[in-house]
């Protein structure tokens, strides 16, 4: 009986150990592969290779530098990108693998530092019918605008104008949005500055045919001019509290304290299931 219950406790151990081991294998692998599901680019201006800046979130959508893109030892993690007017980084839209796309949801999240108060577009992409999807700005107005459309006629499914635009300051700029909730909101520095029901019960056009590009409008209007840190895209309208934990920590801190508490968890119920 004693040696019966030694074997059993022996091979519940192995039977814990070896889940954990699955656990953390999956984790790495997917860690070499893409460090969040839901996280389609990431730019931490951290890595220069000639006229490419290295894009983090394991996808590969490198930026090619059409212009002048320099790299600043001023960034808010580390380094900055610095664009001169009329600079952008193309990204190959019509290639954007279609399971990447944002279409049930998208946030845009990135630390800004703008020289003047003009229309300056963060991140653009436009559909292969010609919509342009998505509208992250600081505007000339002297606010900032966050926008989604889904397929033509250019339905628009959300138009935010708010918050007060502030040159040479960095200033963090967070857009999302939730199909499933049908909300938007604008966040700058953390604070909601704006929010807003979807008109339409749409999907967001679902391709970057006439390409997508970070800090220039795809008709090469609204050049971005200053520096631009920590610019993520993510297809999932993120929470406030996840946009905070970003502009406070970083997108890396934050998803190595994502992935330690879903590691936690399930430890959790491999305990609880005992």
């Amino acid at each position: 009986m004693k040696r019966n219950l030694i074997r059993t406790s022996y091979l519940m151990c192995l039977l814990v150990v070896g889940t954990l081991c699955m656990l953390i294998s999956g984790i790495q692998n997917a860690s070499a592969e893409a460090l969040d599901p839901d996280l389609v680019l990431y730019f931490d201006y951290e890595d220069f290779d000639g006229n490419t800046v290295a894009e983090k979130s394991g996808r590969g959508y490198d930026g090619e530098i059409n212009g002048k893109i320099t790299q600043s030892d001023d960034g808010k993690f580390g380094k900055a990108a610095h664009f001169k007017a009329g600079s952008f980084l193309d990204l190959d839209g019509p290639n954007v693998d279609p399971e990447d796309i944002p279409t049930e949801g998208m946030s845009i999240v990135a630390w800004i530092n703008v020289e003047a108060i003009s229309d300056m577009a963060i991140f653009n992409a436009r559909a292969a019918d010609n919509t342009w999807l998505v509208h992250p700005e600081a505007r000339g107005d002297g606010n900032y605008r966050w926008l989604n459309r889904g397929p033509n006629p250019n339905r628009t499914i959300f138009d935010i104008r708010a918050g007060k635009n502030v040159a040479n300051e960095w200033q963090h700029y967070a857009g999302t949005y939730s199909r499933a909730e049908a909300l938007a909101v604008l966040y700058i520095n953390g604070k909601k500055v704006g929010e807003e029901k979807a008109r339409l019960d749409t999907p967001i056009a679902g391709d970057w045919g006439n390409g997508a590009r970070v800090g220039f409008n795809i008709d090469n209007k609204r050049p971005f001019t200053g520096l631009m840190d920590d610019l993520n895209v993510w297809k999932r309208g993120l929470t406030e509290e996840e946009v905070n934990a970003i502009m406070n920590d970083g997108v890396e801190t934050f998803l190595a304290v994502e992935a330690h508490g879903k590691l936690t968890t399930t430890w959790g119920n491999l305990k609880a299931s005992k």
